[in-house]
């Protein structure tokens, strides 16, 4: 990341050095998440989507711990796959909008709710800027050498301490989380000026 562009980090020191995390990211470019495996102090095993595991891309993900998930059903496996890093005291990265976007956390699915709310784990919310840039193609990378920003916010408890896991109690965290992520996201353009 380093070689193609000036990513400046903010915050890393918000990510605990150890135990489970999960880091939740907003989602505006295909660069955002091979920028937080790249810029992150813990290894991250992110939520990648089935259809990226195709070629010589497949291993290569596989090899560095990224887990593959069915988006179109319940993955079973993915799901039992990520509450296991967790387990294992590692760092899940999840997008919560599932999908790339406008990247403001307009749209949450319940995922990362279920995450937290399950494994207990904080949330760590970050923000990338800069890789989308309004004009471009969304394929088209950022420019080379420019700057992308990555912020880290503080961890929260996405859950409300009473380890309930209904229906409603997830849709209180799905709140609380996008209200968290929000506040960051405003905070991280205050910040960087973007």
């Amino acid at each position: 990341m380093n070689g193609l562009w000036r990513p400046r980090v903010l915050g890393a020191w918000r990510i605990p050095a150890k135990g489970p995390v999960i880091l939740a990211g907003n989602h505006s470019h295909n660069v955002d998440g091979p920028m937080l495996i790249g810029t992150t102090p813990r290894p991250i095993h992110f939520l990648v989507k089935k259809q990226a595991f195709v070629g010589p891309l497949d291993p290569f993900l596989r090899a560095i711990g990224q887990i593959e998930i069915d988006r179109e059903s319940v993955d079973r496996t993915a799901i039992a796959n990520a509450l296991g890093v967790l387990a294992r005291g590692g760092v899940l990265g999840i997008f919560p909008e599932g999908t790339r976007g406008d990247g403001d956390f307009a749209q949450l699915r319940a995922g990362l709710a279920y995450f937290a709310v399950r494994s207990g784990a904080p949330v760590v919310p970050v923000v990338v800027l800069g890789s989308a840039r309004k004009g471009r193609m969304v394929g088209a990378l950022p420019p080379l050498r420019s700057r992308i920003d990555v912020v880290f916010g503080e961890p929260f408890d996405a859950g409300d301490g009473s380890g309930r896991r209904t229906r409603s109690a997830l849709d209180t965290a799905t709140t609380r989380i996008q209200e968290r992520l929000t506040a960051h996201l405003a905070e991280a353009r205050r910040a960087t000026g973007r």
